[in-house]
Formats: C-alpha cells, structure tokens, sequence
C-alpha cells in the first residue's frame, strides 16, 4: 500500500506567548502543497511482530529523525502489529519548514490504520500525531487550517490558492528551531487568520513570519532571497516555519535559472 506524504506552508506565523511548559504559543496557516514524499508499507509475515524493518532512498534522514518508525511503534503498543517493511523515498527537504517528517509520520498512521483495518476515528489519529510532533497532526487531514496553541489547535479554513504558481527554494541553509524560538519576541498581534482571508496581493504588507526578525540577522542571505522572490514579480514571498525554505506565489511561472544550481528549488501551479 503506497501513500504520498505531501509538505506544508506557513501562510504567516506569530508567536503571541511563551508557555510555562517551555514551547510557544503561535498563530499561522498551515497549507499543503503537491511536493511529496513516497511511503510504502508492506505487511511481512517473515518479520516478527511488533517490528519494522525500514529503507529510505532519496534525501538522506538524519539519525534519529526518522518518524515513520515512531509511528509504528507507537500504534504496535496499541494494536500489537504484524511485521511490516516500510519504504519511504524522501524528497521534501529535512529541517526546512516544510513539515517533511511530520507529513510521514501522519501518513504512517493512515496507511497502518488502513492496512490493518484498525478502524481508528480520525479524532483518535490526531491523538497519535501529536504524540509524534506538534505539526503531525495537521496532516490528518487535507484541508488548509488555522493553528493556535503550539500549532495543534487546528481550525478548518476556507482559503484556496488555486491557480498561482507556487515558487519553493531552499538554500541549504540550517535554521535551528530551538534558537529560532529562543530569540522571537512573543507580542499580541492581529490574527494571521483574518489577514488570511483578505486578498493575497495585501498580503505583502500584513501577513509576517515572526521567525524571519530572528532568523534574518543571523542569516542575511534568507533576506536577500526574499527580497530576490519580490524581484521576480511575486504576489507574497515569505519563509515558511522557521526556515530555512523561502516560498512565493506568482501570477506566472518563474525561471528557475535565477537561483544557484546548488539551491533545492521548486514550483507547481496550485
């Protein structure tokens, strides 16, 4: 059984407290796009239950970083699972605000819970993924949504950016979420939610990643490549999560020739 884990924006993320638990409460957008990952799972009855054995291709997984077993593990505590072999060909960028990891986790649970006929309500797979991660459980699901709390308070909403195009580039830069977070400046502000909703072409102006004030300074060139995204003619540009992926929405489609040959770089029309 074979599933497509795709990767996330922040359409505009503020932190708005620091919580006595250690993480942040934050406000943002989360909205899938078509850059997927490829998982498989295969039930083996030559495998003892209750393991998994795991194969990646593609990008490489950093150590301890790898989700999808988690999520076995986690269900097999539950369910008492068969053996499986999991296959996951990776080419959403790790640690790049694209939600790669948390996208795999998620469709780990769903392809289980199918494959085993688990039966488990979708109010229970959000459970499960958030035990995973704090952005897990936004992948139950398809649809856009508004997010408060640490980001797992999620809010359908009626927001669709069909047809732009779709602009994703990632310098290779590494944005540590931790000192990200460390260095923001929690504030009050307007709901991203509302802004949101307004036209995309107001959107410049408005809707901020509160991540950028923090990242900017230490890396420069993520702010000379958003600015590069605005040259080019886009409607909004901004870094999605805590970095270090710049995305941007167009009218039309862009030459990928501008960016360096080294940069991971991307786009689709929605």
């Amino acid at each position: 059984m074979i599933l497509f884990p795709p990767a996330k924006l922040n359409l505009g993320l503020q932190i708005t407290a620091k919580r006595s638990d250690g993480f942040h409460n934050l406000q943002t957008i989360f909205y899938q796009f078509p850059l997927r990952d490829v998982l498989e799972i295969i039930k083996d009855d030559t495998i003892p239950s209750g393991t998994c054995e795991f194969t990646a291709s593609g990008l490489v997984i950093p150590k301890g970083e790898n989700l999808c077993e988690k999520a076995y593990h986690l269900l097999n505590r539950v369910y008492r699972l068969s053996g499986v072999k999991i296959f996951l060909h990776k080419v959403i960028p790790m640690g790049a605000g694209l939600g790669g990891g948390s996208s795999d986790a998620a469709f780990t649970l769903k392809l289980l819970n199918k494959l085993f006929n688990l039966n488990i309500s979708t109010s229970k797979l959000l459970e499960y993924a958030l035990d995973l991660g704090s952005d897990c459980p936004l992948f139950i699901n398809s649809d856009p949504v508004y997010a408060e709390g640490r980001g797992e308070v999620l809010k359908k909403i009626d927001l669709s950016l069909k047809g732009y195009h779709l602009l994703i580039v990632n310098s290779g830069i590494h944005v540590s979420t931790s000192e990200a977070f460390s260095k923001c400046k929690p504030k009050r502000q307007n709901s991203c939610e509302k802004i949101a909703l307004t036209q995309v072409s107001s959107w410049k102006n408005n809707l901020h990643n509160d991540f950028e004030d923090s990242v900017f300074p230490k890396f420069p060139e993520l702010k000379r490549l958003k600015n590069n995204l605005y040259e080019l003619g886009a409607v909004y540009a901004s870094m999605s999560g805590s970095g270090s992926t710049m995305f941007g929405l167009y009218n039309k489609p862009v030459d990928l020739d501008a960016f360096p040959k080294e940069y991971f770089v991307w786009q689709c029309k929605l």
